[in-house]
């Protein structure tokens, strides 16, 4: 096939899209012709020569990103079109990888634009993807089904004055310590756990710094297990495994720039009735908000009491050499080539259903 692979771009992973992405293309088996589209921080799509690819084939951990290259934009009904200094010319891809993690590329925007290239894409959708990059909504529907999350306070941007009024209510809800984190961003950018009233401003301006919105919640003393979700209508759950932070937090050091951040413990050292509870929850949280593809979805398991909580789901998991999601499907029997063919195979499974659905009334 001809896949077009999608990286690189304007959120604050950018750089953990550069590692994933060189992953997914050293992984891909060879009789798929890559094309790379790298996505600059400024928010351009730029096409990448095919040196990059080799490069990472090579052994390259993160890929490369010209910003120099010709520009490619989407042409709604027609797919991709490459603009260079011989005017414009089509790109023909069968099928597009987005390996964008966070704002502008795990969110459904991307995806939306995708959909109206008539393009078959990896991963969620437009609404699957925009319920689970925003923490607040995806918790008030797994609520309303049973489920249960960490207790939370959601944080609409407000001046010091409205934010110093909402630290009432979260020190009567919460007490200290605390955790703070943007809604709708990824790989820790943003959070903070704060121990005193003193850091509560600084916090939130730090976090509403990634989006309108943030959320609180009470700091949970946790062992931290995730569950990596496989499937479109009939999802399967592998079984978790666990994270062993050195750090005071799983934050974007531990997962990315330390090496000895974390232990990860795959499988997670649990007994099998919570194994089997862990998956089973795993994919109603993932059939809750419709999603399809894949998703990794992470738990608190409270050290004292041992009770279980949802914590949040991530469409576009991490996918560098050290990523817990495939490293999860490869325990369970699932290789990372084998596991890239079933992403692409359950992309086209959706794409054909949805192109035999009828758009207007004959």
């Amino acid at each position: 096939m001809k896949i077009a692979i999608l990286y690189g771009g304007k959120s604050g992973e950018h750089e953990v899209s550069l590692a994933s992405a060189a992953s997914v293309v050293r992984e891909l088996k060879s009789e798929h012709k890559l094309t790379l589209i790298g996505i600059s921080k400024a928010g351009t799509w730029i096409l990448q020569p095919d040196s990059i690819a080799q490069d990472a084939k090579d052994g390259a951990e993160a890929l490369d990103l010209r910003t120099n290259g010709p520009e490619v934009l989407i042409a709604p009904g027609e797919g991709f079109r490459v603009y260079g200094s011989h005017g414009a010319s089509k790109l023909s891809v069968d099928l597009v990888f987005p390996v964008l993690h966070g704002t502008f590329g795990e969110d459904g925007t991307v995806q939306g634009l995708l959909e109206c290239a008539a393009l078959p894409y990896v991963g969620a959708d437009v609404q699957g993807s925009a319920l689970g990059m925003d923490k607040d909504t995806a918790k008030r529907l797994w609520q309303f089904h049973g489920l249960t999350v960490v207790p939370f306070l959601s944080v609409e941007a407000t001046d010091d004055e409205g934010l110093l009024e909402l630290r009432a209510e979260a020190e009567a809800r919460f007490g200290w310590p605390m955790f703070v984190k943007p809604s709708r961003a990824g790989s820790s950018v943003g959070a903070s756990r704060i121990v005193s009233a003193a850091a509560w401003l600084p916090a939130l301006r730090d976090a509403l710094r990634y989006d309108s919105k943030v959320l609180v919640e009470p700091f949970v003393e946790a062992r931290e297990l995730e569950c990596s979700v496989l499937g479109n209508g009939v999802p399967r759950a592998f079984d978790p495994g666990e994270i062993v932070p050195s750090h005071e937090f799983y934050d974007y050091d531990a997962k990315y720039l330390d090496p000895n951040g974390a232990e990860l413990l795959i499988p997670a050292p649990l007994e099998t009735a919570l194994k089997d509870e862990l998956r089973s929850t795993a994919i109603k949280a993932y059939q809750i908000l419709g999603l399809r593809g894949m998703a990794r979805v992470d738990f608190f398991m409270d050290k004292k009491s041992g009770k279980l909580y949802l914590n949040e789901l991530n469409t576009i998991p991490g996918f560098t050499s050290i990523s817990m999601f495939p490293k999860m499907c490869e325990a369970g029997g699932l290789a990372y080539p084998e596991l890239l063919d079933e992403l692409i195979r359950l992309a086209l499974e959706r794409h054909y259903e949805k192109s035999a659905l009828s758009y207007r009334r004959d």
